[in-house]
């Protein structure tokens, strides 16, 4: 395989040392004043430091701590046979309006880093969706209108729904899941099989059956209600931590702060009136973007917040054939198979023969042992390419607490503690998206706006 190596250190190491994220010398911070100043984010993922580079960016002095020696969180590059992928596939839309705002303050690139298509479904011989580029709302209209494995019947009702839920400005009361929502409007069973359950798996991670129904209505408001381009899927050509997290640390040690790497926080305390972090402080705010189940261990006070949330995997294999191979599309879906998306890595990042298939959410796939799981995968493969060979080598990741469980009424926790001056980020925390990067950057970005004085708004 044309894979090289990638420059980065292997996952893990020695937990106590630090690595500063950006070579060369520091500016002078702008701003003056006491050491206590300081702000503190604990947590390198993308709510991290969408948070650190917005607070870096208004003249503030920040530092992050991060346990891995790979910024990202549960989104970032991982090391495999010598060649860089990701912890877990993910694909951005265009909706993702603050991601991509901070992709571009950092100096990352989203026209270089994300192939952008129009919304494209595929499941080969059964169903294809694409939408053409058309002014909204036509170009929604036209890709239910056009779609292939529908019947006319179909179609028509999948457009109601979408006028239902426009009638009713996309709100859902009370909340159900999108089971009993797709029960209510009598949704075809074919429909549902090819269209709202797909869609409900791929942005909430959560099965139709338990999902919140309410959420995906957001989320629908967002992206195929909205303008042509917020439809629009972003692939990623590069990998997580290239994409987002490493030039946000390089932005942040420019403007004076710092990102250690492979520094676990091991304690948090309130001093007077500043917070210590081990044995670094004082920081008059800290915000704490680690995951959720993690808070406990930090502040133990915090941990009721989320103790009735549940969670859901991700599992995410890897297969290593010949160059040569490729799949019909970048990305494909598999009908009532054990994986449920498929991604050519050589079309996406010049990671020729590399197929990612990605399984979400809780399923039957997790009864079955890896060699039995990855032979069933691989079978499915062979369906798209033909002479498909074996895989060269298959390596498959388990994120066993991918996300929280997006379930109807969930009650998440706000930003801001009772405790002065420590704030929560995370794709967990209040808002109205499901876990998801744009979700994690928007909570990140508004836990900094908080401690500025000003008021985020979600963006239109």
């Amino acid at each position: 395989m044309n894979l090289p190596p990638s420059p980065r250190p292997a996952e893990g190491g020695d937990a106590g040392s630090a690595a500063t994220a950006a070579s060369g010398p520091k500016r002078a911070p702008p701003w003056g004043g006491p050491a206590a100043d300081k702000i503190a984010v604990i947590g390198a993922g993308y709510a991290g430091l969408a948070a650190a580079v917005e607070l870096a960016a208004a003249g503030r002095q920040v530092e992050v701590f991060e346990a891995s020696r790979v910024p990202g969180g549960r989104a970032r590059a991982v090391q495999i046979e010598g060649f860089t992928v990701d912890n877990g596939q993910h694909i951005l839309i265009g909706a993702y309006t603050e991601t991509l705002r901070l992709m571009r303050a950092v100096g990352a690139d989203p026209d270089v880093l994300l192939r952008r298509t129009p919304l494209r479904f595929e499941f080969p011989g059964e169903f294809v969706m694409s939408a053409p580029r058309l002014p909204a709302p036509l170009h929604t209209a036209f890709a239910l209108l056009l779609a292939r494995g529908l019947d006319w019947g179909e179609k028509w009702a999948a457009i109601r729904l979408m006028r239902g839920l426009q009638a009713g400005q996309f709100r859902i009361e009370p909340d159900i899941t999108v089971t009993a929502w797709l029960d209510s409007n009598k949704t075809p069973s074919r429909q549902r099989r090819l269209l709202w359950e797909p869609l409900c798996i791929a942005a909430l991670n959560t099965p139709a059956e338990r999902a919140s129904a309410q959420v995906l209505a957001n989320v629908l408001r967002d992206s195929l209600a909205s303008s042509r381009s917020a439809s629009d899927m972003l692939l990623p050509q590069v990998d997580l931590s290239a994409l987002f997290p490493e030039p946000a640390a390089e932005f942040i040690a420019r403007h004076g702060g710092a990102v250690q790497l492979g520094r676990r926080v091991s304690s948090l305390r309130r001093e007077g009136d500043a917070w210590w972090i081990d044995d670094a402080g004082p920081f008059a705010q800290v915000i704490l973007a680690v995951a959720p189940y993690h808070l406990g261990n930090l502040v133990p006070e915090l941990a009721p917040q989320v103790a009735h949330f549940d969670w859901e995997p991700i599992v995410t294999s890897y297969f290593s054939y010949p160059d040569w191979v490729r799949l019909p599309q970048p990305m494909l879906g598999v009908d009532a198979g054990l994986a449920q998306w498929l991604f050519d890595r050589g079309q996406l990042c010049e990671q020729y023969g590399l197929i990612a298939a990605v399984i979400s959410a809780r399923g039957r796939h997790l009864d079955l042992p890896m060699a039995e799981l990855e032979r069933g995968i691989h079978k499915e493969i062979v369906r798209l390419v033909p002479d498909l060979p074996a895989p060269l080598a298959v390596q498959t990741i388990t994120e066993k607490r991918a996300t929280f469980a997006c379930v109807p009424n969930l009650q998440r926790p706000q930003a801001r503690t009772e405790m002065p001056g420590l704030w929560l980020a995370g794709d967990y925390v209040d808002s109205d998206y499901p876990a998801t990067l744009e979700g994690a950057v928007r909570s990140g970005v508004a836990a900094a706006h908080s401690i500025l004085g000003e008021k985020f708004r979600r963006p239109q």
